[in-house]
């Protein structure tokens, strides 16, 4: 194996390169990736970079020692159109190609749109996804403009944290769930119920029950030009109309695999892998929010980075050595409180406090299921959390 290209200069793709490099790979190394900018950290998009307490150089993944190290060819704003496996081929944008011996599949996920939204070209301005480090930038700009409406489509993790970075801005924020509740299918009834009162907590409206009919457009406020396209409100299924300066839609998203299509790789709701993070054709693994691997696509921070290595592994072996058996684990911050979950819960699994009130926002909670811990929750508790989830760990 002397050639691979790592599609996606990502989070999981930099540490698949990383790995390959560390493993003892010593060939010819590309990194593809359609953003202009070289890896980055995406969970403070969010958070702090959107309230301007971290500056773009804080985000970077890569400096001078790691682009050394890894002895690589950059291909940078340069989109992945198309795959051929079998002739050992990655398909490039412009007409161009890449000959290659293996593929590592790093290319994430994009945000769901809204019926009649297009990407990249929203039906009004003021209309915002959260996923690219140039969305974030394009956001902070226009909430920096003056005091808005802002209204968040969609009540899960980012949408919650937009909404908290929104409301510590000083913006009248309110946010919309079509669900009964935000975070059920994560947390289960009783906690997510705890989360959701963060937002009236600080101020944040939280609608929950109805969807999105549709966007208004119209005269801008006040400290915008006046423009015929601009947003100016939402329409809810229930008949309601909530006035807005500027939407967030954050409604999930979906795994980047169109350029696979023609591909010969089993897709179902992101590249099909085994245990192994190993694709369905030779040569080609995936990683990161793109990968499906053993039935499951997690679309968190700490399975893209321990995917990676497996999956270097597997592909300068040739076949599925190891596997990919962690602890699933994620993190949110929203309104100063940090919620951290780990575990593998069913919706049958009963949450307990052990430590802590919900009432005060600070507190651990298991879930439980035949007397034994299956997950764990904790709301401002990071010291307890991390001991219950070394444990959950070793049991795993």
């Amino acid at each position: 194996m002397k050639s691979i290209t790592v599609v996606g200069a990502s989070l999981a793709g930099l540490y698949a390169a990383r790995a390959l490099r560390t493993q003892g790979f010593d060939g010819r190394l590309v990194i593809v990736g359609d953003e202009h900018h070289q890896p980055y950290d995406r969970p403070p998009l969010s958070k702090d970079f959107l309230t301007g307490a971290t500056d773009q150089g804080q985000l970077a993944l890569v400096d001078a020692d790691d682009t050394a190290d890894l002895y690589a060819e950059w291909y940078l704003g340069t989109r992945a159109t198309g795959l051929d496996a079998a002739g050992g081929t990655v398909l490039l944008d412009g007409d161009r190609s890449l000959e290659t011996d293996a593929v590592v599949i790093a290319t994430g996920a994009t945000p769901r749109l809204l019926p009649g939204q297009e990407p990249g070209d929203p039906a009004h301005t003021g209309v915002h996804t959260l996923r690219t480090l140039d969305d974030a930038q394009a956001l902070r700009e226009d909430l920096a403009r003056g005091q808005a409406r802002v209204v968040v489509i969609g009540g899960g993790f980012i949408g919650a944290e937009v909404a908290s970075s929104c409301a510590m801005l000083g913006h009248d924020v309110t946010v919309v769930e079509a669900a009964p509740l935000p975070l059920v299918p994560q947390l289960g009834d009783d906690m997510a119920k705890v989360c959701a009162g963060l937002h009236a907590d600080h101020g944040v409206t939280l609608v929950a029950g109805t969807g999105v009919a549709g966007l208004q457009g119209g005269r801008g406020y006040s400290d915008h030009p006046d423009s015929p396209d601009r947003v100016t409100g939402v329409e809810l299924t229930d008949g309601r109309l909530l006035p807005a300066d500027i939407v967030v839609v954050g409604i999930g998203v979906r795994p980047n695999t169109d350029w696979l299509e023609s591909s010969g790789l089993l897709l179902k709701d992101g590249v099909v892998c085994d245990a192994g993070c190993v694709g369905s054709l030779p040569n080609v693994v995936a990683v990161g929010d793109v990968a499906r691997v053993d039935g499951h696509r997690a679309e968190h921070w700490t399975s893209a980075t321990e995917q990676a290595g497996i999956a270097a592994q597997n592909l300068l072996a040739g076949s599925t050595v190891a596997t990919h058996r962690s602890l699933p684990y994620f993190w949110s911050d929203q309104y100063g409180v940090r919620i951290q979950f780990a575990g593998r819960r069913l919706p049958t699994d009963t949450p307990r406090i052990v430590e802590g009130s919900a009432d005060a926002r600070s507190f651990l909670a298991c879930y439980e299921r035949d007397g034994q811990t299956t997950a764990v929750l904790a709301v401002n508790r990071p010291r307890p959390f991390m001991r219950y989830r070394r444990e959950l760990k070793r049991a795993v």
